[in-house]
């Protein structure tokens, strides 16, 4: 027999069957969807599984019914192992297509019941951040194995994907010990999905800039600064270094306004304006409005009120418009309670003339 696809084998009978079973593996897949489909709107769920799944398992089973129909044809030795091949390649990266289309479904299933818009959204920010860690984890081993069997289905470098599977531990020392920063980082952003030291959309100060965590990936974090600068920062830096968290069990928060007046003002006063301008305020949480003495200096009182407010955004509001009205309180109605210089003049060092000096 030749080793090639001979035409004198192949009738059109054998071609015509490969053919209807296409069109009935098509006609199958799309009453199948669209059965699902109106299964999943009488329930009520939003269809996320099956539109992901759609493409992949339409042609896995165009792939099934043209192996079923090519089993009829007498290839040649060649063609036939070639076909072998390619068939289960082919196999293999329909599953494996079907399986990523699944995984991104339930990702954007479960993201979708863990609303981070809510006021207290600690326990969504928790379940993004695990889900975003374990999703791109479960994305490259997945990855690993589709490649690897897919070299197991080659003959001539079956040996290759048998190792690959069989020997990925000494691969990973061998690949550890060339690339150390780059599995530092991988290994910690596994641990970060456990460890949590921060989470999605939590208020942090990097390297002195203020800003919240906008992604994690595996191997680095990016931090959104307040002015929409963007800070790229390796996931290990939140393991080995200090940084401060705003956010980490709530995000309520305590912020700081600090008033610096003349020693003979009255604090009492001063004080009672305070609670009331932050009380009047629609950005406090009613939680926390205090005034208190924090230092004396020779020339100024300083004055540190606290305030508090259910985020970080709102508190820098909160604090930046009580600001302002004191100082304009204190400026109208206290101009007096302003820090002012002092001499003394003792007695015979009064200011010369400048006429007496010339004379």
């Amino acid at each position: 027999m030749a080793h090639d696809l001979s035409l004198s084998y192949v009738s059109g009978a054998v071609l015509l069957s490969i053919l209807l079973s296409v069109v009935v593996a098509i006609l199958i897949h799309w009453a199948g969807y669209w059965l699902l489909s109106r299964v999943v709107r009488r329930i009520g769920v939003h269809p996320v599984i099956l539109p992901a799944l759609f493409h992949p398992t339409r042609w896995l089973l165009i792939l099934l019914a043209v192996s079923a129909g090519m089993r009829t044809l007498r290839l040649g030795e060649r063609v036939a192992d070639i076909w072998s091949v390619g068939s289960k390649m082919l196999f293999v990266l329909f599953v494996g297509w079907a399986v990523f289309g699944l995984m991104r479904a339930l990702r954007t299933l479960i993201e979708q019941r863990s609303d981070m818009n809510v006021e207290d959204n600690l326990k969504a920010r928790r379940q993004h951040t695990r889900l975003r860690i374990l999703y791109r984890i479960a994305q490259v081993v997945i990855g690993f194995i589709v490649i690897a069997l897919m070299l197991i289905a080659i003959p001539g470098v079956r040996s290759v994907g048998v190792t690959l599977m069989a020997s990925a531990g000494l691969v990973g020392l061998a690949v550890g010990a060339a690339a150390q920063p780059a599995l530092k980082n991988l290994i910690a952003g596994v641990q970060m999905a456990f460890s949590e030291p921060i989470r999605l959309d939590d208020v942090v100060i990097v390297e002195g800039e203020w800003g919240r965590i906008e992604d994690i990936t595996l191997t680095y974090v990016v931090v959104r600064i307040w002015d929409d600068r963007r800070l790229v920062v390796p996931v290990s830096y939140f393991l080995e270094k200090p940084f401060q968290n705003w956010t980490t069990r709530t995000s309520d928060l305590l912020g700081t306004v600090f008033l610096y007046v003349d020693p003979t003002a009255d604090v009492e006063r001063i004080r009672t304006k305070f609670v009331e301008v932050v009380t009047r305020n629609s950005r406090w949480d009613k939680r926390v409005a205090i005034l208190q003495v924090t230092d004396h200096r020779a020339d100024a009182l300083e004055l540190r009120g606290l305030l508090s407010a259910r985020n970080a955004g709102t508190a820098f509001d909160l604090r930046c418009e009580v600001r302002e009205a004191m100082i304009g309180f204190l400026r109208s109605e206290m101009p007096g309670a302003l820090v002012r210089g002092r001499q003394r003049l003792e007695a015979g060092e009064g200011f010369v003339p400048l006429s007496a000096t010339e004379g």
